[in-house]
C-alpha cells in the first residue's frame, strides 16, 4: 500500500489485517451519512484518486467515519485494493512509474491549460449557466437532442487551439524520445491519455465544478451523489489514424465528449439506447435511435452505458476531447441491485412484460373464478315447472 504517515496527522501505521479479518470488516454502509463533512485527500500518497476517498467518506461505518483522517484513508485503501486482483495492483503501480517517467521528463507547451480558467476555457453562454446552477440555467443552455443525450456550446476557439497544439506536442515528444505511450482504451489506437501528461488536476475540477452538478440535474438516477473521479483523453481519427469506431458502451457514468476540430467530414456518433450488462447486446428500438454530427467546441454528455459507436471520418482530421466521469457510491451500490428499470431500456420492457403477465394472469383468474361461480349457480338452480 502506498499510503504512509505522511498526512497532516501523524501517526503509527498499525499492522495490516489478516485476509479472514478484512473481509469482516471491510464493508460500507448502505446508505450515506449525509450530515457528515468528508475530508480532503489532495495531499495524501494514494493508489486512487483523492476525490474518490472524499466521495467514500460518509459510507464508511460509524467506528471507522470518527477516526483519524488517516485511519479512513487507510481503511479506504485496503477496501479499494481488496476489490482489485492482485494483476490490478501491479498494472496500478506500473501505471504510476510510468507517469512519473513522463512528469519527469515532458516539457509542457501551453502551461497556462493545465489549470482550469473558467474565463478563458468556456464559451459565455456555458459559463453562465454553471457560476449560477439552477434548472431555469441548465436548460437555457442545454438541448435535449434525443432521450438521454444533451448537447451544448462549451469550449472556446482559443482554448480547442491550445489544447490541440499541446497534444501535437506530446506526440512529437514521444517520438523524439523514442517513449511507448500508453493509448486511451483499447479500441483507439491513435490519442493520449491526458492524465497521464499531468492534466488531472484540471480535469477532476472540471468534473467537480462543472460536469457533476450538470449531470446531478440530468442523470440522477446514476450520479444523484456526484460524480468522484474520471478517465480524460483525447482520440483521433482521419488518414493514417482510426477512421471509425465500433459500437460499445463506455466505462463511466457519464461520459462528456467535446469536439476540438480540426478539418473534417463524417464522424458521426451514432446511439442506440442505454443497457446495463444484462441487456447490453439487446435490440434497440425506433426512438432509441439518434445520430449526432459533430461541431468543435460544442459538447455531447450521455450516460455511459448509452451504446454508441463513431461512424467513419470520411477526411480531414477529427480530434476530440473524452471524459469519462464515475461515480465509486453508484458502482457500489448497484453491486445490491439486480432492476435497473429507471435508466436501462431492457429492464424497463422486461418490466412491462412482467406488469402485462401479472394482469394477464390476473384477468384469467378472474375470469375462471367468474365461470366457476356462474356454474355453480347454474346447478343449484332449480329447474323450471
Amino acid at each position: 500500500m502506498a499510503l504512509d504517515s505522511s498526512g497532516k496527522q501523524q501517526q503509527q501505521r498499525p499492522r495490516p489485517p489478516s485476509s479472514k479479518t478484512r473481509d469482516a470488516r471491510l464493508k460500507l454502509r448502505r446508505t450515506p451519512n449525509e450530515e457528515h463533512e468528508p475530508e480532503n485527500y489532495e495531499d495524501l500518497p494514494l493508489d486512487f484518486s483523492p476525490a474518490l476517498f472524499s466521495s467514500l467518506e460518509r459510507y464508511l461505518p460509524e467506528k471507522i467515519l470518527n477516526s483519524t483522517r488517516i485511519e479512513k484513508a487507510r481503511f479506504m485503501s485496503e477496501l479499494l485494493q481488496s476489490y482489485s486482483p492482485a494483476t490490478e495492483l501491479n498494472r496500478i503501480q506500473r501505471h504510476r512509474e510510468y507517469r512519473q517517467r513522463i512528469l519527469s521528463s515532458y516539457q509542457r507547451l501551453h502551461g497556462d491549460i493545465y489549470t482550469l480558467d473558467p474565463a478563458r476555457f468556456f464559451v459565455p453562454s456555458f459559463l453562465d449557466a454553471v457560476s449560477q446552477p439552477s434548472e431555469e440555467r441548465f436548460r437555457s443552455m442545454i438541448v435535449p437532442s434525443a432521450p438521454g443525450i444533451y448537447t451544448f456550446d462549451m469550449l472556446q476557439p482559443r482554448f480547442c487551439e491550445m489544447l490541440l497544439a499541446e497534444v501535437e506536442h506530446m506526440e512529437k515528444w514521444v517520438y523524439d524520445s523514442r517513449s511507448t505511450i500508453m493509448r486511451p482504451n483499447t479500441m483507439n489506437r491513435f490519442g493520449v491519455v491526458l492524465d497521464d501528461f499531468g492534466f488531472e488536476s484540471m480535469l477532476q475540477k472540471l468534473v467537480d465544478d462543472f460536469i457533476s452538478p450538470i449531470s446531478q440535474f440530468l442523470f440522477p438516477e446514476v450520479c444523484g451523489t456526484g460524480l468522484d473521479s474520471h478517465h480524460g483523453f483525447i482520440v483521433e481519427y482521419g488518414k493514417d489514424r482510426d477512421t471509425d469506431l465500433g459500437f460499445h458502451v463506455d466505462d463511466s457514468e457519464v461520459s462528456l465528449n467535446v469536439c476540438l476540430g480540426k478539418q473534417f467530414s463524417g464522424g458521426e456518433l451514432y446511439f442506440r439506447g442505454v443497457r446495463c450488462d444484462h441487456h447490453v447486446n439487446s435490440e434497440s428500438v425506433e426512438n432509441e435511435n439518434y445520430d449526432y454530427s459533430h461541431v468543435p467546441g460544442r459538447a455531447i454528455l450521455h450516460l455511459g452505458r448509452h451504446r454508441h459507436g463513431a461512424k467513419a471520418t470520411t477526411s480531414g482530421h477529427r480530434v476530440n476531447l473524452i471524459l469519462w466521469c464515475r461515480s465509486s457510491t453508484f458502482r457500489e451500490m448497484k453491486s445490491y441491485q439486480s432492476d435497473f428499470s429507471s435508466w436501462c431500456g431492457g429492464c424497463k420492457v422486461d418490466r412491462q412484460n412482467r406488469m402485462q403477465a401479472s394482469v394477464k394472469a390476473t384477468m384469467e383468474l378472474l375470469n375462471r373464478r367468474t365461470a366457476e361461480k356462474t356454474l355453480v349457480e347454474l346447478s343449484s338452480t332449480p329447474p323450471a315447472d
